[in-house]
């Protein structure tokens, strides 16, 4: 009986060892802006995304163990690459999150396909990630260029906004939004009537906004993001130009930019977001906890686009038992997604995470109601609708 007892102990101890070995030990690495431009809609708020969804997942008691790194980009492709390589060669990263700034997204996409490793975007919104700079290592989770030029675009130029002036950041990003954009303009009956290149980041735009106002478009086309837009739309205001009739379209504008501007300027933008934090009782109860764990600021819609992406890996490698970057970015996109701040949603071929947008105006002071009460919800833009058809796809990993 001893000898069976013996033999016994020693078979649950190979048991419980053999259990320990399967754990699949995981390294994530957030890397954004943390000190520049748009340190408010990405920065430590999407290393917070990324850790909540850790903890949502219960990722520990499901035997997988999760490291988070993060690192300031500064919105330069070459500090960007740099930090990629040191990752992925020398510190064990599995996968990168968020990437704002589109030139540094597009670089690290590359590097990301190169070392076989997994990239999945929520900052960056050049619609070229999925389309002829796709990879099958990238997934681009919140939104796009494309999907903001349908939204807020094509709602302006309906509503009578047919000729328009493009103040465009002078990188990938704003390149991007001014193509897509225009394309949607004319698509619509519209036409472009002029365009300024605008230095990235910039703080005085004053002689451009001169430009755009000389032009007499109906509608001015900011191409831009984060701090370049609040000093655009403040600018515009001093200058009189929305007052004298011509429209601003904030083509990107976060929440966070919203807050900064506050509503007596920021009043009547029409905008276009994947994510809004008082949108239903799960994206409230969400936004409730993180803003507990980010100084009381409620989330942008990258950071809620981080949280997501990291919840649907880690699904992926629970699925797969694994991290074998092949096994999970094919499980990835044959699983359906569902979290309770976008719901359910796919990952196609080419990368693109599919989900409905929101065409949103923000609110005046006098019907905002509490702290970050600030957008009507004007428009549902059906995923189908809001991002680019597979048909029209440059993405070689279409099948056509």
């Amino acid at each position: 009986m001893k000898t069976t007892a013996l033999l016994l102990g020693t078979a649950l101890a190979a048991l419980a060892a053999g259990a320990a070995q399967a754990q699949t030990s995981v390294k994530v690495g957030v890397m954004n802006d943390r000190s520049g431009l748009y340190a408010d809609l990405s920065g430590e708020g999407s290393v917070i995304a990324a850790r909540m969804a850790v903890e949502d997942f219960k990722a520990a008691e499901k035997g997988i163990k999760v490291e988070i790194v993060s690192a300031d980009h500064q919105n330069k492709p070459d500090v960007g690459s740099t930090i990629a390589r040191q990752w992925y060669d020398q510190d064990g990263v599995d996968a990168i999150l968020d990437v704002p700034t589109s030139s540094v997204a597009l670089a690290v996409n590359q590097i990301t396909k190169e070392k076989n490793k997994i990239h999945i975007n929520s900052g960056a919104a050049s619609s070229d990630l999925t389309g002829k700079a796709c990879s099958p290592n990238t997934i681009h989770w919140t939104y796009d260029t494309y999907a903001l030029a349908q939204g807020t675009g094509g709602a302006m130029v309906k509503a009578g906004g047919d000729s328009w002036f493009f103040m465009t950041a002078d990188y990938a990003f704003g390149h991007a939004l001014e193509r897509d954009t225009g394309a949607i303009v004319t698509k619509n009956g519209g036409k472009v009537v002029g365009a300024v290149r605008t230095p990235f980041p910039g703080t005085d735009f004053s002689s451009f906004l001169l430009q755009a106002q000389a032009s007499k478009a109906k509608v001015i086309g900011l191409a831009n993001a984060g701090g370049d837009t609040i000093n655009s739309i403040k600018q515009a205001g001093e200058f009189g130009i929305t007052s004298a009739g011509q429209k601003l379209a904030g083509l990107l504008v976060f929440i966070t930019d919203v807050h900064a501007l506050g509503l007596q300027t920021a009043q009547g933008l029409v905008l276009t977001e994947a994510f809004y934090w008082d949108n239903n009782d799960g994206t409230r109860a969400w936004s409730e906890r993180f803003a507990k764990a980010n100084g009381g600021k409620k989330p942008s819609m990258v950071q809620a686009g981080v949280y997501s992406g990291m919840l649907h890996y880690l699904k992926a490698i629970e699925a797969t038992k694994g991290k074998d970057p092949t096994a999970v970015m094919a499980k990835m996109k044959e699983m359906p997604t569902d979290d309770p701040l976008f719901g359910k949603g796919s990952v196609r071929a080419d990368g693109r995470k599919m989900h409905d947008m929101y065409l949103f105006e923000v609110k005046k002071p006098s019907e905002s109601k509490a702290p970050w009460d600030y957008y009507k919800q004007v428009a549902v833009l059906k995923a189908d609708d809001a991002f680019k058809p597979l048909s029209e796809s440059e993405c070689p990993l279409v099948k056509k």
